[in-house]
């Protein structure tokens, strides 16, 4: 009986902690594809679950920083949803590729043409988006999710360091280090490494064919004694018999 207590208390309090541990992972949220490295370009998705079992998922807004404008963005298209990009104009104008940007991706909205993302499931949403700044260590991506049965959730709250997860957290990409000059010269030693060791093997299997080579002359050589001796002892052995005859 005791047993049967504590091991009923066990599954009531693991219950009661998924229970509570749930919501933290059940929110939109931002992932790059690979890498997105400051200074360069990134596919990133924005995942969207449903959190609701009575209702789906039908819109999607997410509004890009305004404090790092990005000056290109262009979602990829998601089967049974509608993207509509919102530009607006920078304050200060951007430098890209020799060209100057007055205007950035200020929203990407998605709408869905059907049943959009219903209970139980979720939904990515990719982004190619850059150049990513170089500034800064991560963007923060508020994000509004509509539901069929028109409640609103904006995930808006930004993060706080050394405070609890707010109830609504942005999305927030993480960015990594800038891929410098070292990448190439280590792409260039990587490559004489290569060939050193292509012209170590060609010399390693040049030496291994002269071994062979060897090899196989001592080995007709001894071949070629050990039946002499062979034949010498025959020889001798018939010499001794007419001797001994006689």
């Amino acid at each position: 009986m005791k047993a049967s207590r504590i091991a009923a208390a066990g599954a009531v309090s693991g219950i009661a902690v998924l229970a509570l541990s749930a919501p933290a992972f059940a929110h939109v949220s931002v992932q790059p594809e690979g890498t997105a490295a400051k200074g360069g370009y990134a596919v990133v998705d924005f995942k969207v679950p449903n959190e609701r079992d009575n209702a789906s998922t039908t819109k999607l807004e997410v509004n890009f920083p305004t404090d790092h404008p990005l000056s290109s963005v262009m979602p990829e298209p998601v089967p049974g949803w509608k993207a509509e990009v919102t530009k607006s104009k920078l304050d200060k104008p951007l430098e890209s590729h020799g060209q100057k940007i007055t205007e950035a991706v200020s929203k990407v909205t998605w709408t869905a043409d059907g049943k959009g993302i219903e209970p139980g499931y979720f939904q990515k949403f990719p982004v190619s988006l850059g150049a990513l700044p170089e500034d800064a260590d991560q963007l923060v991506f508020k994000a509004v999710q509509t539901y069929s049965n028109k409640e609103v959730v904006r995930w808006i709250e930004v993060q706080q360091e050394g405070q609890e997860e707010p109830e609504t957290p942005a999305p927030v990409l993480e960015l990594a280090a800038a891929e410098g000059d070292a990448h190439g010269a280590s792409g260039a030693e990587s490559e004489d490494d290569t060939e050193a060791a292509a012209q170590n093997t060609a010399a390693d299997s040049g030496s291994g064919d002269g071994s062979d080579t060897t090899a196989r002359v001592l080995g007709i050589v001894g071949i070629v004694v050990g039946a002499a001796g062979v034949a010498y002892g025959v020889l001798a052995g018939r010499r001794r018999d007419s001797g001994a005859t006689a």
